[in-house]
């Protein structure tokens, strides 16, 4: 993948454009060519142009020429950079689309929830380079063509050379980006933060509500204690994403609301429009990525000789909302007493 100079601006194809992948497709067109390559339901709301929010940024409208909207794969053709966003589930699909499409040079960068896909990219796509993303923060889509950054925190990739000209792209558009070395340490204390996407999408509240009150937090401190004792026997250190080691999250989630909010503005910043992709999925009838969050803590623990019950009870309980009349919305008192009867 080529530095753009001059004339030569960087070609960035984002496939599965979601509200993830607008929203950094969008911010990136003003430095670079981006293609978002999605559905009609997310595309047809974006002819006007995309207007970009949040982040501790003023709003930013892009017009439509700034764009190359496509539902094809095709577009991916002459692409430097691909930014794969699709849901997990979506992952090894994606990867056989892309297989034959892409340029030898090309890097395919996996900016997606979960553990296991950059490898299944790699299984589909031999010989070509792909790398390891996270995106820390909730990106919520609050009008067909408005993408909204409701919490905090630097995007991360794998560090070296391949990397180098979409980190440059990145900084150049504003948006904070970390190479690191530790992308497996990384995405696991990413999946310890996911957790809470199945107790916010339970709840139905707003991000910064839910987590304010103490029994959705105790229910996540249940979840991610779980998670780290399969990590653990995994042989796993989850990376410090915060301004606490993860080992001392649980803790922390317990503490009394009051002293939780005191504790907790040093570094997770969360605005009143913030609400998980989970909820969203549930909004709009989408089947949620609950097993490769909850569902990988469940299968991780099983294989190492342990169990994971609360993340197994949210997962069914997910699972029972995905379905026709199956939607509700737990009150904390209510969703801690379901997961403390496993």
């Amino acid at each position: 993948m080529p530095h753009p100079t001059g004339d030569r601006r960087l070609r960035i194809a984002v496939f599965g454009a979601g509200s993830i992948g607008c929203y950094l497709g969008g911010h990136l067109a003003q430095h670079a060519d981006v293609t978002l390559i999605g559905r009609p339901s997310v595309l047809d709301g974006l002819h006007g142009g995309v207007t970009l929010s949040g982040g501790g940024r003023p709003a930013v409208h892009l017009p439509r020429h700034r764009l190359t909207l496509t539902t094809e794969p095709d577009a991916v053709a002459d692409a430097d950079c691909v930014l794969v966003t699709v849901k997990s589930a979506a992952t090894a699909t994606a990867g056989r689309e892309l297989a034959g499409r892409l340029r030898p040079d090309a890097v395919v960068v996996s900016f997606q929830n979960g553990l296991h896909n950059t490898r299944l990219l790699r299984d589909e796509l031999p010989g070509v380079t792909v790398l390891a993303g996270m995106v820390p923060y909730n990106v919520a889509r609050t009008a067909p063509d408005t993408f909204h950054q409701g919490t905090g925190g630097a995007l991360m990739l794998d560090g070296g050379a391949a990397s180098a000209p979409l980190v440059a792209a990145l900084t150049a558009a504003g948006l904070p980006v970390e190479p690191r070395d530790d992308m497996r340490e990384v995405q696991h204390a990413k999946l310890l933060m996911n957790l809470n996407n199945a107790v916010n999408a339970l709840s139905g509240l707003p991000l910064r509500e839910q987590l304010g009150a103490r029994p959705y937090r105790r229910c996540l401190a249940l979840c991610q204690e779980e998670a780290l004792a399969a990590f653990a026997a995994a042989g796993v250190r989850p990376a410090r994403l915060g301004p606490a080691p993860a080992r001392l999250m649980p803790r922390i989630l317990r503490l009394p609301d009051g002293l939780f909010r005191r504790v907790a503005a040093a570094g997770l910043r969360v605005d009143a429009q913030a609400r998980s992709s989970m909820w969203d999925d549930l909004e709009q009838g989408r089947a949620t990525e609950v097993d490769g969050l909850q569902g990988e803590v469940v299968a991780l623990a099983e294989r190492h000789g342990l169990t994971a019950p609360v993340n197994a009870r949210l997962a069914a309980l997910v699972h029972e909302a995905e379905r026709p009349g199956g939607r509700r919305s737990w009150s904390g008192p209510e969703l801690l007493g379901a997961v403390r009867r496993t």
